[in-house]
């Protein structure tokens, strides 16, 4: 393993660690093949980087960036046992390269790193233990597509600190972070808690039908494909 200021190396397609810039240098990007997404490895031992790396390598949707190259990579996956200060330092410097998403894999979680991957721009987050090929293909695959991807506990968590936010601050001042109806965001939060729409309809005293319409609603004036897409969308604009 290369030491460096933050103690994480990067790989790209060849599979050698290298120094993490102290600044992203500005390069025109490359272009990946048609349907695939670049994706730069960036993890704090060799044993973690192989890993995730061999996972990446054979799947057609992914392009695994050279180490010269890492800047100009679409995603910027970031490998850690947990959010500590050189990890932080490295989601700082990524935060500032603005060609790059970021996504993180997380062997051990604290509660309070959550506020630290908001503040950085992390946009999604998969711990190590669930972090198979399948998954950690989709996780890349929908930072590029700028979805946002945590896991239920971390959604929770996250809700709880909007709402938290709404209280304290907001509230108090008569403003707003939301976009939608209050009868909308309920619905929203709900969904987000893995609840169908009869659940919804018997906790908001609403039908089925109206259930079923104020969702459709919010899908069409978001352009917005399907439930999960309604929560991502609104956890990453504030909405919720």
């Amino acid at each position: 393993m290369t030491t460096t200021t933050t103690d994480i190396t990067k790989t790209g397609a060849a599979g050698g660690p290298g120094r993490v810039p102290s600044a992203p240098e500005q390069r025109t990007r490359s272009t990946p093949a048609p349907g695939r997404v670049s994706v730069a490895v960036y993890a704090e031992d060799l044993i973690l980087q192989t890993g995730v790396v061999q996972q990446l390598r054979p799947r057609p949707e992914i392009e695994l960036m050279p180490e010269e190259e890492a800047d100009n990579a679409q995603v910027s996956l970031v490998v850690v046992d947990m959010v500590n200060e050189s990890a932080v330092q490295l989601l700082h410097r990524l935060q500032r390269n603005t060609s790059t998403r970021t996504g993180l894999v997380v062997g051990y979680f604290e509660a309070g790193a959550l506020q630290t991957l908001i503040e950085y721009g992390v946009s999604a987050v998969l711990r190590r233990g669930e972090a198979d090929q399948d998954r950690l293909v989709h996780l890349v695959t929908a930072i590029a597509k700028g979805e946002g991807v945590l896991p239920g506990d971390l959604l929770g968590k996250l809700l709880d600190h909007v709402s938290s936010l709404h209280r304290t601050v907001l509230d108090p001042r008569g403003l707003s972070l939301s976009t939608l109806t209050a009868r909308e965001a309920e619905m929203i939060r709900l969904v987000s808690e893995g609840y169908g729409t009869a659940e919804i309809a018997q906790k908001t005293s609403y039908s089925e039908r109206t259930v079923k319409n104020v969702l459709h609603e919010v899908a069409t004036r978001l352009d917005l494909r399907n439930r999960a897409h309604a929560v991502g969308y609104a956890m990453r604009h504030g909405l919720i």
